[in-house]
């Protein structure tokens, strides 16, 4: 395409005749001349009123650039690429919008969706957690873990707590040392005085740690967090749990006072080593012990409180008599944030310090729980049922249990039993025994001894006194007497001892008894009968009372539990029973025939004092006090067993030796009730009897059921017996039985062949 050229000189001429023409006007106004309308010369004028043209631009006097040929096609070219470039940018910018705003408005709705769920979650959780523990945040005083039991014997003396469940005994704040208390405010919950219960400064630092260290190092839980925690919510690890111990930590605070929660706390807390609170842990650590003026947790020092308080964040590895370079490290820290703190200066640091490096600064406390294992074991069961629990429900229900031993008798009537145990052992192989002392007045077991030896670990354990059942032998003869004297026998009415057989029904042999020396006696009362224990009158007896109502007898008086078949043998002792029964029946005689069930349990009371159980057994009569007169009246008679027994035998309490009161000297005599037992292969030996205070009743044998040789009740079991008595006796006044009863007469009959002077029951 070709441009056409203008000469130059066209370009250059026409403005400067304008700029002529233009100076002339200015010069000389010239008006037209007046020419027809129609002439050509008046055409001609107009032609001069159509103005021009302008011109295109501005001329400038230069050199007009000449472009190339191919500047078109640069254009179109240009041109083309500018339009691909905001094609393309079109594009950038649509996918900017798709991929870019797009996904950023998508993702704030999602943070702005998770934000409301998390709300709600949390409003859902505030609220689930108030509705679930609001009961045990109001009741936290009564829910907290209780102190485990405590049982103390008749005088105070402390004899048992249950361990299974750890060891804790609560005590009040102003019984704790300021020190303890101090220190874990230290180490624990700085702002604790201050806090709503929860700490974020806490958190975060604790958080922080956390994160610094890659694993769990640091908890930030304030102490009413941890108590909540010990207490109410658990101490699963998830963030379910932590969150519930900040939601519920200002409610505990609203309910209750700074120092409530720190003595809550202080007073359940774990120390390792199975102590719960600071009295337990000051003595297991320290063997602290309460006294009457000041309890254990009272006594610690500023180092033995610094020890403590660096314990609960890590029981085991914390323990000082396990790991105990770390327990001292965690003691420097807790001393050191003391000192930061204010509690402390730097001189009583350093004291601390050095007082816990001394060899005797650790001193594991020992709890003695084997000084009266059987009788521990009958009362824990005796509770239970009173309570209606079970006994495993008794460790920490906060119970303080008053029981009725006599720990200071029962260990010197154990030392006796051993003493003449050990002195019959080789010649008759005999190698143990078993002692129940009952105030049959109030049924308040005084002694109850399984056997001698409660740390065996092979037999320790069994409790013959409660658990065995041993054949009583002839011991078991006054429960048939007396089932004869309320028919109206009299122990003055004669028998004849001679042979005597009975006939069994269904194919069985026929039985017949025979006495321990082999001999017949002739015709004889049943007093002589009974106080020199021939069984041949005791079985005559027996078939013509029967069977059943003599076994109704014992069973009213206490026997309820036994093994063996009642029959004709049952008046020598052929069932198996235990001798506590026995022993406690025995106190229906003395007690005028009525029965106050035995009892281990006197009192029992909260921690607070209150009175939870009291056990006053009431007494049932189960034996007319005429039948129980005479009862005792027979198993008091000494001179009507000297046949048998001799004068001075050891069921005639005496105070002098037995020597001297076969010369004649027999002391001071304390009236008694008793009888022997011995069971036809000498597997046991019993003495059972009564003074006007106390019965008691002695087994002796093997605890595998082997026989003894040659040995019987009177020399086996009596001795322990005689000893045990006149030992509880002592300083007691000395009493007689009733001389007589209303409803009895004593009479003098003829029989034939026969006269005694007795007791009989008066005739109504």
């Amino acid at each position: 395409m070709q441009i056409e050229e203008h000469p130059k000189q066209s370009f250059s001429q026409a403005p400067l005749q304008s700029n002529t023409m233009e100076s002339k006007m200015e010069k000389k106004v010239a008006m037209p001349a007046k020419l027809p309308a129609h002439s050509r010369a008046a055409a001609a004028q107009r032609l001069n009123d159509v103005p021009e043209k302008p011109a295109p631009g501005v001329y400038y006097r230069a050199p007009h650039l000449v472009l190339p040929s191919s500047w078109r096609v640069k254009r179109h070219l240009k041109r083309k690429s500018l339009r691909q470039s905001s094609k393309r940018y079109a594009i950038v910018e649509r996918i900017g919008t798709k991929w870019t705003l797009l996904p950023l408005a998508f993702s704030f709705i999602i943070a702005i969706v998770v934000l409301a769920s998390v709300f709600v979650a949390v409003s859902s959780l505030v609220n689930a957690t108030n509705q679930r523990y609001q009961t045990q945040v109001t009741t936290l005083a009564d829910i907290i873990p209780q102190d485990s039991l405590k049982a103390y014997d008749q005088h105070g003396t402390l004899i048992y707590q249950m361990l299974d469940q750890g060891l804790q005994t609560t005590v009040p704040l102003s019984k704790i040392s300021p020190q303890l208390a101090h220190a874990e405010i230290a180490i624990e919950d700085q702002s604790f005085w201050t806090n709503p219960g929860y700490d974020i400064t806490g958190i975060v630092r604790a958080a922080l740690d956390d994160l610094t260290h890659g694993r769990v190092v640091s908890g930030g839980s304030t102490i009413t967090q941890q108590l909540i925690k010990n207490t109410i919510v658990g101490d699963q690890a998830t963030i379910t749990r932590k969150l519930q111990e900040i939601i519920l930590a200002p409610e505990v605070t609203r309910y209750y006072s700074k120092q409530q929660i720190l003595s809550m706390y202080l007073n359940t807390t774990y120390y390792g080593e199975q102590a719960y609170g600071a009295d337990a842990a000051a003595f297991i650590y320290f063997n602290l012990q309460d006294t009457p003026t000041a309890t254990a947790a009272s006594q610690l020092d500023l180092a033995q409180s610094s020890m403590l308080a660096g314990i609960p964040s890590s029981p085991i590895a914390h323990d000082p008599f396990l790991h105990p370079n770390t327990a001292f490290q965690r003691m420097q820290e807790v001393l050191r944030q003391m000192y930061l703190q204010g509690y402390i200066t730097h001189n009583q640091e350093v004291a601390a310090l050095v007082e816990a490096q001394g060899p005797t600064f650790l001193h594991r406390g020992v709890i003695k729980n084997d000084l009266a294992l059987h009788f521990m074991s009958y009362a824990l069961n005796e509770l239970a049922h009173e309570l209606h629990v079970k006994v495993s429900d008794l460790s920490r229900a906060g119970l303080v249990v008053s029981t009725t031993l006599d720990l200071g008798l029962q260990n010197k009537v154990l030392q006796i039993a051993r003493q003449h145990i050990s002195a019959l052992a080789a010649a008759h192989h005999m190698s143990n025994a078993a002692e129940v002392m009952i105030d049959y007045h109030t049924g308040a077991i005084r002694v109850l001894l399984g056997n001698l030896d409660p740390n065996d670990p092979n037999s320790g354990q069994f409790d013959v006194a409660t658990q065995g059942y041993r054949q009583s032998g002839s011991s078991f003869k006054p429960f048939i007497y007396a089932t004869a004297f309320a028919k109206g026998i009299s122990p003055g009415t004669p028998v004849l001892d001679g042979p005597f057989t009975i006939q069994l029904c269904c194919g069985l042999p026929a039985y017949t008894p025979q006495n321990y020396d082999l001999r017949y006696h002739g015709l004889i009362s049943f007093r002589y009968a009974l106080q020199n224990s021939f069984n041949v009158p005791a079985v005559k007896l027996l078939t013509q009372i029967g069977v059943d109502d003599s076994l109704h007898t014992a069973q009213s008086m206490g026997i309820t539990d036994y093994v063996g078949t009642p029959n004709y043998t049952m008046v020598l002792g052929s069932l198996g029973i235990h001798l506590i029964d026995e022993t406690a029946a025995y106190g229906v005689f003395a007690n005028g025939g009525i029965r106050i069930p035995p009892h281990a349990i006197d009192t029992v009371k909260d921690v607070q004092g209150h009175v939870i159980l009291q056990v006053a057994p009431m007494g049932t009569r189960v034996i007319s006090k005429q039948v129980a007169f005479m009862i005792t009246n027979v198993l008091s008679d000494n001179n009507s067993r000297t046949f048998e027994f001799g004068k001075c035998s050891a069921l005639y309490l005496y105070s002098s030796t037995e020597t001297a009161c076969y010369l004649g000297h027999p002391g001071s005599i304390r009236p008694a009730a008793v009888k022997t037992g011995t069971s036809n292969n000498f597997a046991d030996n019993w003495t059972v009897g009564y003074t006007t205070d106390y019965v008691m009743g002695v087994w002796a044998g093997n605890d595998d059921n082997s026989p003894m040789v040659n040995i019987t009740g009177v020399d086996g079991a009596a001795p322990i017996w005689h000893d045990s008595l006149l030992l509880a006796e002592q300083g007691q006044p000395i009493k007689n039985f009733p001389s007589s009863v209303s409803g009895v007469v004593k009479k003098t009959v003829s029989y034939p062949g026969i006269t005694t002077t007795d007791w009989y029951i008066a005739e109504s």
